[in-house]
């Protein structure tokens, strides 16, 4: 039975699931989960993801740009595809972009200019972004004061300090929240999201990483998004219907490409 709530996937990856799109597309149906936003990250998935929205229109949005990982590979190549598909109806973000001191894949210097290239871009497309930051808080925040009153969009799977929230929330981010919210060790991410306007939230998978409890361990997929909902009403003592519909009027604030009726 398809549930009568209405959900989107605010970050996930479907060219990276291992079940074919038009399946995981029909599962989270089932549950509700009737939009979805699937994430570019390095030059190679970009047009997958460009052509996933429009393979199913309506249903799969989609975001153009460079993960931080691949800040060594970001070129003029890149930010000429950007250009040249960002007025796509699908489109309705940049990113993933941002910033990764964690992992390093890429040399700082090179993440950083990647970054500030991609959000020049969207101030150009006039779109909204979607960014990673990971052990990278103050310069994150450094760039995109840069860009201050420019440039929107959310901190994805969020499982920053609270600073950080209150920073990107004055600067005109919203929060999108992960599964990570539902594991047991998250509590400070908890508390965060009690302190996160509801009408600057948002909620994701980022499948098919980070499942939820009771799914953790497995591929995660945008069906899943359901259980973080659960948790992030609780959290703000709202119903999951009342949060459904907040979370589709963010949604449409954020991204006025998507179609969605009320």
């Amino acid at each position: 039975m398809t549930s009568e709530l209405r959900w989107i996937d605010t970050h996930c990856h479907l060219d990276k699931l291992k079940p074919a799109p038009g399946e995981i597309l029909a599962q989270a149906k089932l549950l509700g989960v009737d939009r979805v936003i699937t994430i570019g990250t390095e030059p190679a998935d970009l047009p997958v993801v460009v052509q996933l929205s429009e393979q199913f229109p309506g249903q799969v949005y989609c975001t153009i740009g460079i993960h931080p990982h691949e800040g060594a590979v970001w070129s003029q190549d890149s930010a000429d595809f950007i250009l040249q598909n960002g007025h796509k109806p699908g489109v309705v973000a940049l990113g993933e972009m941002g910033l990764d001191y964690y992992y390093k894949h890429s040399d700082v210097a090179l993440q950083k200019k990647a970054f500030a290239d991609q959000l020049a871009l969207a101030e150009k497309l006039n779109l909204p972004v979607e960014i990673h930051t990971r052990d990278a808080e103050e310069d994150t925040v450094a760039i995109l004061k840069e860009f201050r009153g420019r440039v929107r969009g959310l901190i994805h799977c969020f499982t920053g300090t609270t600073w950080l929230a209150e920073q990107a929330l004055d600067l005109g981010f919203n929060i999108s929240i992960s599964g990570v919210v539902t594991f047991k060790n998250a509590q400070s991410l908890r508390d965060t999201v009690r302190q996160v306007p509801l009408d600057r939230l948002h909620v994701e998978t980022d499948s098919p990483y980070l499942a939820p409890i009771p799914h953790r361990g497995k591929e995660n997929v945008p069906a899943y998004v359901v259980h973080t909902a659960k948790v992030v009403a609780e959290l703000k003592g709202v119903s999951e219907a009342d949060l459904a519909r907040q979370l589709r009027l963010n949604t449409l604030a954020l991204f006025p490409k998507i179609h969605w009726p009320l």
